[in-house]
């Protein structure tokens, strides 16, 4: 359990399609007894958007597909700069309200979250942790069907494929780092290498040799 003297802070999970990155979130939030956000975060931001959260799961971690040939045009002007200020672009109230809802929550109370850019919305949080999780892929195709998301290897590597190119360009659009590169996070893990337990008992550590536990 986290020392209740202590300041909040929140651990970012980034994570490769499969290889058990909302897991270890889970499983670490469980372990520190903290809150936990991942389809939660959604429901939770759309309440700020007023918006229902069906569209928000529809738009979830997918760039914004038809600002494409406007952003191929874009030359030297950064991706953000589409999301600083009023628009009428759906996707801007869809990603000002998650990054609204984590910016306060996150000055309130300790928290795992994960995808989302979490890392790069609270970049200036004094106590952010962000770890990025990846398995080889034939790692990442045994968890994927073994929870049925695909009925076969082959289906179940395409649809990692597909999704991994899904979060890596909403993470690469909206931020001014590259997912997956490991000079974005603190700790990068194979996920495969260690027993679930034996990966929060690491990053566990981990925090109690950065004072935050």
């Amino acid at each position: 359990m986290i020392n209740d003297q202590k300041q909040p802070f929140v651990i970012t999970v980034g994570r490769q399609f499969g290889s058990g990155g909302r897991e270890l979130g889970k499983a670490l939030a469980d372990a520190l007894g903290i809150e936990y956000y991942d389809k939660e975060l959604l429901v939770e931001s759309a309440k700020l958007a007023g918006v229902n959260p069906e569209y928000f799961e529809e738009k979830d971690e997918r760039f914004p597909t038809f600002l494409q040939g406007l952003f191929s045009f874009s030359m030297g002007v950064t991706p953000m700069c589409y999301y600083t200020g009023a628009s009428s672009i759906s996707d801007d109230g869809l990603y000002k309200s998650i990054s609204e809802f984590l910016l306060q929550t996150a000055r309130e109370k300790s928290f795992v979250v994960v995808g989302r850019t979490a890392d790069y919305i609270l970049r200036h949080h004094p106590r952010c942790v962000n770890i990025f999780v990846h398995a080889p892929i034939e790692e990442c195709v045994r968890r994927i069907t073994s929870r049925n998301d695909a009925i076969d290897a082959d289906k179940a590597a395409s649809l990692a494929k597909k999704t991994n190119k899904w979060r890596a360009d909403y993470y690469n659009f909206f931020t001014d780092k590259v997912w997956g590169d490991a000079k974005s996070y603190d700790l990068t893990i194979d996920s495969s290498i260690l027993a679930m337990p034996d990966n929060v008992a690491l990053i566990k550590e981990y925090l109690k040799l950065r004072g935050l536990i």
